[in-house]
C-alpha cells in the first residue's frame, strides 16, 4: 500500500522554505568548521598551508581529505618504471607495518622482540650470502639494518677506510690520501661517500661496448693508498652484474689483500635466486662486505637496507659504539639513531612468507617479462643494451639505432610515453661512451605481461607519432611535456646556489645520475 500525500497550499510552502533559508543563513556567517561534507567547510575554499602554521586547527577528516587530494597528483606507482623501489606488498604486510608505527626501533629494552627480528633477518640474508657463521670473537659475519643501501654503503666504506688507516698506521706509514676504485656508473650515493669521507675516486670508465668495470684495469688502478674496491652486482644503468669473481681472482693472483665491498642493492635478492651458482659474494675470500636493498627486489616498502660484514675483524671496534640507551646496553654502528621498526618488520614478513621458493618464483617471472620486453623492443628496431635469461638485473636498457635523418632522440620517445601516464626515464650514460643515450625500464613484482603488453603498445604508438613530426613541433612538445607534465619542470624548491653543480660526475661529464 502506498501512502497518500496531501499538497500544501502556496503560503506554507513559502512558509517552510524562509525558515530554510534563515537557518542556512546562519551556517553560512557561522565560522563553524564542521559541515556536512569536507567540501562544504571553509577549508575548501581556502589555500592550503605552504609555508607557515596555521593559528588554528581543522577537524581530522578535513586534514585528512585536503592531503589525500593533494596525494593524487602524484604519478601512478604502478607506471613508474624508472625506479627499483616496491610499490606493492600485501595487506596482512601492511597491516603488520601499520602496527608498529610507533615503536622506536631503536629501544632495545622496551622493543625486544623487534630487536630480535632484526636480528633474524640478519641471519638469513648472511646466510643467503654464503657469509662465514662462528660464535667466538673474530668467526662468523655480523650485520645491521640500515635506513637503505645508502647509509649501508656509507658504513661499508666507513668501515674500510679506518682498517685501512689502522693498518697504515701499525706500518709508520702516511695515512694521507685514501683511495677507493670503483666503475664511472656507480649510483650517486658512491660519490656521496667519496665526498663526505674525503676519498679519492678511481674511475674505471665504461665504453660504449663496456657498461661494467673491466677486471683488469680494475686490479691495475690499486696501490697502497686504495681502501678497497667497488663490484656492483647490477649497474644502474643497465642491471648486468660485474664479474666480480674475476676481479677477486686477480687479486689473488698479484698477491694483493685489499678488500671488495659488494654493491649488490638491486641483485642481492635475485642473483641467489635466478643465478644461485654465480660466485660474487663471501665465497670470495677478497669480498669483506655486501649491502643490499631490502626496499628493492628485497620487496619490501621503502626504506630499509642492509649491511653485512665477513667477520668482526673487517668492524673496526672503534666504529661501534656502545650506548645505555632507555635501559639497555647496546652496540651501534649507525650514521643515524631513532627509526621506526616497521620496514624491519616487513622484510621479516617477507622473508618467512615467502622463502626460498618464494622469491624465486617472483624472480623467474620478473626475469621472463623482461626477457619478452627485451624480445619485442628488438623487433620494434631498438638496440638491447641490458642481459637477458638471469645475466643481469631483471630491467630492460635500450637506445634508438643510429639514424642520421631521424628527428627524435630517446629523451623524446620518454616525453612521449610520460604523456601517457608510464614514467620511462632517459639517461646520458657514464662518462667516456660518447654521451650515449638510453631508456631504460625497470620490470617489479607488480609489472604483469599484461601491463607490459600495454607498454610496449604505448611505446610503438609514440614512435609513430615521433616519426610523423619535425623537429620543430617535437621540440616544442617536449619543452610543453618537460614544463606541464614533469615535477622537475615545475619545481621550485631547488635553492639557485645549488643548481647546476660542477663538482661530480653528472656536473663534470653529462652523465645522468640514475634512478635507484
Amino acid at each position: 500500500m502506498v501512502h497518500l500525500s496531501t499538497i500544501p497550499a502556496k503560503d506554507e510552502v513559502n512558509k517552510l522554505a524562509e525558515g530554510l533559508k534563515k537557518a542556512h543563513l546562519q551556517l553560512v556567517n557561522d565560522a563553524d568548521s564542521f559541515t556536512t561534507t569536507v567540501y562544504g567547510s571553509r577549508f575548501a575554499a581556502q589555500d592550503l598551508p605552504r609555508h607557515e602554521m596555521p593559528e588554528g586547527e581543522m577537524p581530522k577528516e578535513v586534514a585528512y581529505r585536503m592531503i589525500k587530494d593533494e596525494l593524487s597528483l602524484d604519478n601512478n606507482p604502478m607506471l613508474n618504471l624508472a625506479s627499483f623501489v616496491t610499490t606493492y606488498m600485501e595487506e596482512e604486510a601492511e597491516k603488520l607495518m601499520a602496527e608498529s608505527f610507533s615503536k622506536n626501533f631503536i629501544d632495545y629494552e622496551e622493543y625486544p622482540q623487534s630487536a630480535d627480528i632484526q636480528n633474524r633477518c640478519v641471519s638469513m640474508i648472511g646466510r643467503l650470502f654464503n657469509a662465514p657463521v662462528g660464535t667466538d670473537e673474530t668467526a662468523g659475519a655480523v650485520g645491521t639494518s640500515c635506513v637503505g643501501s645508502s647509509e649501508a654503503i656509507m658504513l661499508g666504506v666507513l668501515a674500510m677506510k679506518k682498517r685501512w688507516k689502522n693498518k697504515r698506521v701499525a706500518e709508520g706509514k702516511s695515512c694521507e690520501n685514501p683511495n677507493i676504485v670503483m666503475s664511472s656508473a656507480v649510483q650517486v650515493c658512491w660519490e656521496k661517500a667519496t665526498r663526505y669521507f674525503e676519498i679519492e675516486e678511481k674511475f674505471v670508465y665504461c665504453t660504449e661496448e663496456r657498461y661494467v668495470i673491466d677486471p683488469e684495469e680494475t686490479v691495475a688502478l690499486v696501490d697502497e693508498n686504495t681502501i678497497g674496491i667497488c663490484c656492483i652486482l647490477g649497474t644502474t644503468y643497465t642491471g648486468e652484474y660485474e664479474d666480480i669473481k674475476a676481479v677477486n681472482d686477480l687479486l689473488s693472483k698479484k698477491g694483493l689483500s685489499t678488500p671488495i665491498h659488494v654493491d649488490a642493492a638491486s641483485g642481492g635478492f635475485v642473483a641467489p635466486f635466478v643465478v644461485p651458482d654465480l660466485e660474487w659474494d663471501f665465497r670470495l675470500d677478497h669480498v669483506v662486505s655486501i649491502n643490499v636493498s631490502g626496499h628493492k627486489y628485497g620487496l619490501v616498502y621503502p626504506g630499509v637496507g642492509w649491511v653485512v660484514w665477513r667477520s668482526a675483524e673487517y668492524l673496526p671496534q672503534e666504529l661501534v659504539f656502545n650506548i645505555n640507551y632507555l635501559g639497555a646496553d647496546q652496540a651501534s654502528f649507525t650514521l643515524n639513531f631513532s627509526k621506526g621498526a616497521s620496514q624491519v618488520i616487513g622484510q621479516y614478513y617477507q622473508l618467512i612468507r615467502l622463502g626460498k621458493h618464494g622469491y624465486k618464483a617472483i624472480m623467474s617471472n620478473l626475469t621472463r617479462t623482461a626477457d619478452y620486453l627485451s624480445d619485442s623492443l628488438e623487433a620494434l628496431g631498438f638496440i638491447i643494451m641490458s642481459k637477458k635469461s638471469g645475466e643481469g638485473l631483471p630491467l630492460v636498457a635500450f637506445r634508438l639505432p643510429p639514424q642520421e635523418d631521424r628527428n627524435y632522440d630517446e629523451f623524446a620517445v620518454a616525453h612521449q610515453l610520460r604523456a601517457r601516464g608510464w614514467v620511462v626515464p632517459a639517461y646520458t650514460m657514464a662518462p667516456n661512451t660518447e654521451n650515449l643515450k638510453m631508456l631504460r625500464v625497470v620490470v617489479r613484482e607488480d609489472f604483469t605481461k599484461s601491463r607490459c603488453d600495454s607498454l610496449i603498445a604505448d611505446i610503438k604508438l609514440s614512435q609513430h607519432l615521433l616519426e610523423q613530426m619535425d623537429q620543430d613541433s617535437i621540440k616544442k612538445q617536449q619543452e610543453f611535456i618537460n614544463k606541464h607534465h614533469t615535477a622537475s619542470g615545475k619545481a621550485t624548491h631547488n635553492h639557485p646556489k645549488y643548481r647546476r653543480e660542477k663538482h661530480s660526475l653528472q656536473g663534470k661529464t653529462g652523465k645522468t645520475h640514475a634512478i635507484c
